[in-house]
């Protein structure tokens, strides 16, 4: 197996030697450091070609290597920069060797279908994903493209499940009251994006997103099977559907940046960088997330306001009480009891976590109204639409 060495120079020349000695070499790159060499080049330290220039030399050499292992050590290559050069590796194909371990680059399963394949990723939970899945959705739906998003999620169900576009409450009810997750991603983007969707399931993720167990290719086969114009393929948390996409959307959120955040920015044909991204690469797009309620509101209700983070929804100026605890149960009744006692009569909830098992149980026993909110993202349509039409075009 044809391998590509990284080295340092923290290591003696001779040591280094004695183990490239016994590897299939596609080539040696030196990724700094000079403690131990002496005067003299390189190339004649080591006895053969060696590459600098670790990212450019790897994706160069790439094409000749099934594999990269890595002897170097800090503090040339902290754990940080190993991190960061094995999300590289990945992303181009390639498995990455350390002593103790070994990361494969994740599998990406066909899928029968004629029509575009689009995919919505991003480097982490709680980025917009679904806003961003819901919307390219509905943009395929104003053009006449009647398309299907399929959704993995840690709450999904066991086998993949067909919702039709726009399920009522009473009906997401039915399910939470058969013990399922009727706030699920799938469920929502139905809600929301007023399309068919598939829900799926997944347990787990790895460094580079691929998740420990899912259905999401039986769930691509039955999307395939409605016979749509498209198919949206939506990510859980940083976790990636295992499947081929034709064009690929990535979010890159707020918060301190990832190691492997590059992993999913390489696949990405599109970046859609949050307020507050750290370090966006050449070309990311910034968009923003605009909360406002699905239905009209009357000016005099009493609003009670559930997110999982949001503290403000465009037309609501003066909402009796806002709750950001939608995915955190134990505060979330308190603030319920709040709501109750304030006497709110519109529950208005963003459909995630907690949004219909525990806080529209709650408004029908109250007698209130429920009320979804939709995050809107703005600045993205032009992009979206065009990455459509590329992928038509593939």
């Amino acid at each position: 197996m044809p391998v590509i060495a990284l080295i340092d120079g923290e290591h003696h020349p001779s040591a280094v030697r004695d183990v490239l000695a016994g590897l299939d070499l596609a080539g040696v790159v030196f990724c700094g450091g000079d403690e131990k060499l002496g005067p003299g080049s390189l190339d004649d330290h080591y006895g053969m070609r060696i590459e600098t220039e670790p990212e450019e030399a790897l994706r160069r050499l790439a094409p000749r290597a099934d594999a990269v292992v890595d002897l170097a050590d800090e503090p040339v290559l902290p754990a940080s920069r190993k991190l960061r050069l094995a999300a590289l590796v990945l992303s181009l194909g390639l498995a990455y060797e350390t002593p103790g371990g070994r990361l494969d680059p994740p599998r990406y399963e066909q899928v029968e279908f004629d029509g575009p394949k689009l995919a919505v990723i991003a480097t982490g939970k709680r980025t917009g994903k679904t806003a961003v899945a819901g919307h390219w959705a509905g943009l395929l739906r104003a053009q006449g493209v009647d398309p299907v998003i399929v959704c993995m999620g840690r709450g999904g169900p066991a086998e993949p499940r067909v919702a039709e576009a726009g399920p009522s409450l009473d009906e997401l009810l039915a399910i939470a009251d058969n013990e399922s997750h009727a706030a699920s991603d799938y469920l929502e983007d139905a809600v929301i994006g007023g399309v068919r969707t598939v829900g799926c399931r997944r347990v787990g993720g790895g460094f580079a997103g691929a998740p420990f167990d899912s259905n999401v290719s039986e769930g691509a086969a039955l999307a395939a099977s409605l016979n749509p114009g498209a198919i949206v393929f939506e990510g859980s948390g940083a976790c990636i559907p295992p499947v081929e996409a034709d064009r690929t959307v990535c979010i890159l959120g707020a918060g301190p940046p990832e190691p492997f955040a590059e992993y999913r920015l390489a696949r990405a044909d599109l970046v859609l960088a949050a307020k507050g991204a750290p370090d966006p690469p050449p070309g990311a797009l910034p968009f923003s997330l605009r909360p406002e309620p699905l239905e009209e509101i009357p000016g005099e209700a009493r609003v009670a306001v559930f997110t999982t983070g949001a503290t403000e929804v465009d037309g609501i100026p003066d909402p009796v009480l806002v709750s950001a605890s939608l995915a955190r149960r134990a505060p979330l009744a308190g603030e319920l009891d709040r709501a109750a006692a304030e006497r709110c009569d519109v529950y208005l909830t963003e459909l995630k976590a907690a949004a219909i098992d525990t806080v529209a149980v709650r408004a029908r026993a109250e007698g209130a109204r429920v009320v979804f909110i939709r995050n809107r993202p703005v600045g993205i349509d032009d992009a979206l639409v065009k990455l459509y039409r590329d992928a038509c075009r593939k």
